[in-house]
């Protein structure tokens, strides 16, 4: 009779949850062990080579968080990594990926570091020439990951099981007859990159080790096979290199594909009520939670935070009530503990200008929307009126493409009669974006977002320049700080509404006005206070979650000044805040269906609203 290695899991959980009694689970791990090297289990041999996780839940034990020891039977975290695994491993056999690199976010104790030891376990006794390596954050973890996630769980299997030994040493093992290996060092050992060839790389707790991740990461080079598994795992660390490869990941600029899992995955993580007294109370208040205070160290924050849970995230009161307890612990590193969002996990290292807890619920909620309804991404495409000298832009050429790479993003289509503003920001002060939001000038609601990185601003202002006739000739007002070349464009192609600014003509002696917003000393405070007071009272304006971000790292500096983090962008945010002062200059009452007053500033009719 022959066996599945399911059926074989399945009985032997049966036996654990009847007897809870290791002795009896040792006794049938032996007798598995024995089939499996018989002739009988060829065919259960050939399924543990596809698939080396069955052998973890098949014999493998582990030290669980009580102490005790028992079967290594997967979570429901480290089961949903290992199907996206096997699917990946599916999907680069067929040719549908060029490699199979994870970045993994998480929260506490989940039992990712326990799942990737014991997989690279399994696969070194199960498969001939398999070269895996474990590189931890600290010396101290290095000794933890191979005695306790390593050692003891080979040491525990049946004899059979156990391939002929050439190394066990205290960072190593290595089985002479298959010629496989695995090793665990500390980032930052000079032996790092002294493999051969790796067929497997687990980068643990990355995102605080000493050396850079991208060092590291170069220094293996070509130890790493083409097909090698490559998996970076950590819990989170503020605003360093791992966020950076994750946001690259997330926006799809490198090849590392990025996993986040939340806390409640981990089904443990629940907590029974002390009392029937104690629920309805604790559930009354939280009921009776309204958003205001967002100190994630106060009561009303954890309070709204937990109905947040249960009303946004579906989540169980006993999943809630355990949140409220690790809260009242950590107070406001729960929420780098046990994040409920990736941008929760990469909280600011610096003191945010804006609300964080405000942004990250409004990205939260705008994330679930775009997936039911994405934005419409993409360009314009255009003509000229003489294309050697591009003189001019042929309006009634304007048009749409969607386009998934392309620079602009719509939320809100032009609503007839309906005025609109368009700020810019151009790059500068080694910042390596151009950026653009569009208002509506009587909601106030954010419709569009602009964003290219260029060397040279034409495309830029073109853009903008349809941009605005869409927006029923929006107008525009683009920082002339440090490149007046987009406002000088604009001027060229005779674009009919640019924002004026006074300047005073020391030579005349008068004032005079000239095209473009100046952001100063002066200036500079008043458009931010504005905009703080904007997110407190109306984060429902703001719909595009890349601006929204990077609210997350516009920080107060060693000066209290606030700016940009180190590395980071506010082409978007500075956009916004430019759009947003430069609405006085625009009606904000909605036209009716009436011919433009003789002084209109542009002959012709907008080939988008008909005005």
């Amino acid at each position: 009779m022959s066996y599945t290695a399911q059926e074989i899991i399945d009985r032997r959980r049966e036996l654990w949850e009847e007897n809870q009694s290791i002795e009896l689970d040792q006794q049938f791990t032996a007798a598995i062990a024995d089939y499996m090297t018989s002739s009988a289990g060829s065919d259960l041999r050939e399924e543990i080579y596809q698939h080396p996780e069955l052998l973890i839940e098949m014999v493998f034990v582990i030290v669980d968080k009580q102490q005790q020891t028992v079967p290594f039977f997967l979570n429901e975290v480290q089961r949903s990594f290992i199907d996206d695994l096997n699917q990946a491993i599916e999907d680069y056999n067929q040719g549908k990926r060029l490699d199979l690199k994870f970045l993994v976010l998480k929260g506490r104790q989940q039992g990712f570091t326990s799942l990737i030891t014991a997989y690279q376990l399994a696969c070194s006794i199960s498969r001939k020439n398999f070269a895996g390596f474990t590189l931890a954050d600290s010396a101290d973890n290095t000794e933890t990951i191979f005695e306790d996630k390593a050692k003891f769980p080979y040491n525990s299997l049946p004899g059979p099981l156990k391939p002929t030994e050439k190394y066990n040493t205290r960072r190593e093992l290595l089985f002479e007859k298959l010629n496989s290996k695995w090793r665990v060092a500390t980032a930052g050992s000079k032996d790092i990159g002294r493999s051969k060839t790796l067929n497997f790389f687990h980068g643990s707790e990355v995102a605080f080790w000493t050396k850079g991740i991208n060092a590291i990461m170069t220094g293996l080079g070509q130890a790493l096979t083409k097909d090698s598994i490559q998996i970076l795992e950590t819990t989170p660390n503020g605003f360093n290199e791992f966020k950076d490869l994750w946001d690259g990941a997330v926006e799809g600029e490198n090849s590392w594909e990025p996993k986040f899992y939340q806390w409640w995955l981990t089904q443990e993580y629940r907590q029974e009520f002390e009392s029937p007294n104690r629920e309805k109370d604790f559930k009354k208040a939280v009921q009776a939670a309204i958003k205001g205070n967002y100190d994630a160290n106060t009561r009303s924050w954890i309070m709204y935070r937990c109905k947040w849970l249960i009303e946004e995230q579906g989540l169980s009161w006993h999943q809630v009530y355990w949140y409220y307890q690790k809260w009242r612990d950590l107070k406001e590193t729960v929420k780098q503990e046990y994040p409920c969002t990736p941008e929760e996990a990469f909280l600011s290292s610096g003191r945010c200008v804006f609300n964080k807890e405000l942004i990250l619920l409004r990205i939260e909620h705008l994330k679930k929307l775009y997936k039911k309804q994405p934005p419409k991404v993409g360009r314009f495409s255009f003509e000229w009126n003489n294309p050697e000298t591009k003189d001019k832009i042929k309006d009634d050429t304007i048009k749409w493409v969607d386009d998934p790479s392309g620079p602009i993003r719509i939320y809100e289509e032009p609503q007839k009669g309906y005025p609109y503003v368009l700020g810019g920001d151009t790059k500068g002060e080694g910042k390596d974006y151009y950026g653009g939001t569009v208002i509506n000038n009587v909601t106030g609601n954010r419709c569009a977002t602009l964003h290219m990185q260029l060397s040279n601003s034409k495309p830029y202002t073109w853009q903008m320049y349809c941009l605005g006739r869409y927006y029923q000739d929006a107008l525009i007002g683009i920082e002339m700080n440090f490149n007046t070349a987009p406002i000088e464009e604009l001027e060229r192609l005779r674009y009919p509404k640019q924002y004026k600014r006074e300047v005073y003509d020391t030579y005349k002696n008068k004032k005079l006005e000239r095209h473009g917003w100046k952001t100063d000393g002066n200036t500079r405070p008043l458009i931010i206070d504005k905009e703080v007071a904007l997110v407190e009272e109306h984060i429902e304006l703001f719909h595009d979650i890349p601006t929204l971000q990077e609210m997350l790292t516009f920080v107060y500096d060693e000066e209290n000044r606030p700016d940009a983090e180190q590395g980071k962008h506010d082409d978007l945010l500075f956009s916004d805040m430019i759009a947003e002062e430069i609405r006085g200059q625009q009606r904000r009452t909605v036209l009716t269906d009436k011919p433009l007053p003789r002084s209109a500033p542009r002959k012709g009719i907008n080939p988008f609203t008909g005005y």
